[in-house]
């Protein structure tokens, strides 16, 4: 008979409390196309246009991550003439190819950071080397990512079929909901 009271008294105790919200993880995906920066647009604008009450620590209810996937640099280049020689990059030309990138990738998050400043949002950064596709998916599950935001180039079922889509293969592989945002329709025309 003590035990259901027990038992009772706890669950009414849970009923009263306020049930504890967890952060909301948002990742959205960067590259040097003008659709990304819409899609971290599209985001700030409607994900956090509502700022949800601040929890006691001072965080709000959200956890922004921009992500940056770097090509891997090829050491080697085939001619595409008779012959068939291989010739491969000096320890040179694979440095200032990797600085380059490096510079690239931080001039494009430098952007964005600054976009998320002006909203008052703070996000994380993170630069990945390797296939987009990949990277991005297995970066939403090992960071366990509530919603993958993405821009959609517009490409056509031919192009999407030559080119590859990485917004398509998200949808299709990533763990995590994925919002791709087409970018807006030209009124000039």
């Amino acid at each position: 008979m003590e035990t259901t009271s027990i038992a009772a008294a706890e669950t009414s105790e849970a009923i009263m409390q306020p049930e504890k919200k967890k952060k909301l993880k948002v990742m959205v995906g960067i590259d040097d196309s003008e659709e990304s920066f819409y899609a971290l647009k599209w985001s700030l604008d409607n994900l956090y246009c509502i700022a949800p009450e601040a929890s006691q620590d001072g965080s709000d209810g959200y956890k922004l991550s921009l992500v940056h996937v770097q090509h891997p640099f090829q050491h080697f280049v085939f001619p595409a003439g008779p012959g068939g020689a291989t010739f491969y990059a000096t320890p040179s030309m694979v440095d200032s190819v990797r600085t380059a990138q490096e510079e690239n990738s931080a001039a494009l998050l430098s952007r964005a950071l600054q976009m998320c400043k002006d909203k008052l949002v703070k996000a994380e950064t993170l630069i990945l080397n390797g296939d987009p596709k990949d990277m991005i998916c297995q970066a939403a599950e090992q960071m366990h990512i509530d919603l993958l935001v993405l821009g959609s180039r517009g490409l056509g079922k031919i192009k999407r079929a030559f080119l590859g889509s990485v917004s398509d293969y998200c949808a299709h592989h990533a763990i995590c909901p994925i919002t791709i945002v087409k970018p807006p329709k030209e009124r000039s025309k």
